[in-house]
Formats: structure tokens, C-alpha cells, sequence
């Protein structure tokens, strides 16, 4: 199985942005725990980071009949990414969305994402434990 993490706008600063909402933990850090989990569970992870929607775009659309799996914290994204969303929707990858915090706890506009209703599942407020979350179930699917 082969599954391709997408991190969305300034979660290359994590450690740094807003500590006491995403943890002190970098995204550098966040991505190998996820290889060594990815490893164990014989499941093949890549990974992307943007701060570009329409390099996201590009990412999704060069995936298109070589991941089975999507992974993305689409970040401020979520909320009006439709380009996101269309390459989603286009390359027909089944797609799990993914929070480090709780978006439902934050901000009114946080609430709403683009992406639930086209998305396998949704994941949030678990910090890094979102993504191996989402690892366990696509491992689940193995058997």
C-alpha cells in the first residue's frame, strides 16, 4: 500500500507556530514517527509539504494511479482550498482528512471544511496521533 501525506500553509512551522495549539513537535519530527509506523505496518509513506494550493494541486494530480492512499492536513486550506478539493475529487483518490487540534474547539471558521464530505474519514484533535490514526485504519483495510 502506498500512502502520500500532504501537509498544507505553515505546518512547516510547526514547533514554532502556536505551541500551545499544535505541541512543540516539528513537522520534520511528526514525519519520521509516521515512516517508523508506516514501516512496521509494511505501508510505503511519502510525504509533501506547501504553503502553495496550486502546488498541492500539482502533488494530488502527479499521485493519480501511483498512491492508494491520501492523507492531508490542508491547514487554513481546509476551509477554502476548491482547488484541493477538485484534484481530490478528479484523481478519485479516497482521502482522509486530518487535525492536529480540534478544529470543532477553535474558531467558528475553522468548523467548516471543504473537504469532509468528499473524505473517507476525518480525524482531529488528536495532535501527531491524527496521522498514525489514520495508518492504523488504512492498515486495517489490508487484511
Amino acid at each position: 500500500m502506498k500512502v502520500l501525506v500532504i501537509n498544507g500553509p505553515n505546518l512547516n512551522f510547526l514547533g514554532i507556530r502556536e505551541p500551545e495549539v499544535y505541541g512543540l513537535k516539528t513537522l520534520k519530527e511528526l514525519n519520521e514517527e509516521i515512516e517508523i509506523l508506516g514501516k512496521r505496518l509494511e505501508i510505503e509513506v511519502n510525504f509533501y509539504q506547501s504553503n502553495h494550493e496550486g502546488q498541492i494541486i500539482d502533488k494530488i494530480q502527479e499521485s493519480y494511479n501511483v498512491i492508494d492512499y491520501l492523507i492531508i492536513n490542508p491547514g487554513a486550506l481546509t476551509h477554502y482550498g476548491i482547488g484541493i478539493r477538485d484534484a481530490i475529487l478528479s484523481t478519485g483518490i479516497k482521502t482522509i482528512e486530518v487535525h492536529l487540534s480540534n478544529v470543532y474547539s477553535r474558531e467558528e471558521f475553522r468548523h467548516k471544511s471543504i473537504i469532509s464530505d468528499i473524505a473517507v474519514g476525518k480525524i482531529t484533535g488528536f495532535g501527531s496521533e491524527s496521522y498514525k490514526m489514520a495508518l492504523h485504519y488504512l492498515n486495517s483495510l489490508k487484511k
